[in-house]
């Protein structure tokens, strides 16, 4: 039973890479972001004012882009959900809770990977 369903692992591995690379490079690479908007990631976003962050949010899963209600139109600011930095010290401390955020298209604005 247990060879079985190693077997079947496999093949369906082998079928998904045949299906991936029969993709174009947008579909390959909406996929990617797909997986990776399910499996997460620890990033972080800062918010500048000049060259000096005002604010950071640790453990962000992504940024999504807010569409309109009734049009779809993409809207100029993002959002997601975050660890509000207070102290700004990199570290999501007691205390420090969850919260949704918006930054607009015009703000000074980083979003990277925490490299932890």
């Amino acid at each position: 039973m247990k060879n079985l369903l190693i077997r079947l692992t496999l093949v369906s591995s082998l079928m998904g890479l045949m299906l991936l690379g029969a993709c174009t490079q947008e579909q390959q690479n909406k996929i990617s972001r797909d997986i990776q908007n399910w499996t997460g990631t620890d990033g972080v976003m800062e918010v500048y004012a000049g060259d000096k962050v005002v604010r950071r949010f640790l453990k962000v899963d992504k940024i999504s882009t807010a569409l309109g209600t009734e049009d779809g139109k993409p809207r100029a600011y993002r959002y997601g959900y975050g660890v509000f930095d207070e102290n700004l010290n990199m570290q999501a401390d007691p205390g420090e809770k969850k919260v949704y955020f918006e930054v607009s298209d015009f703000s000074n604005t980083v979003f990277f990977e925490n490299p932890r």
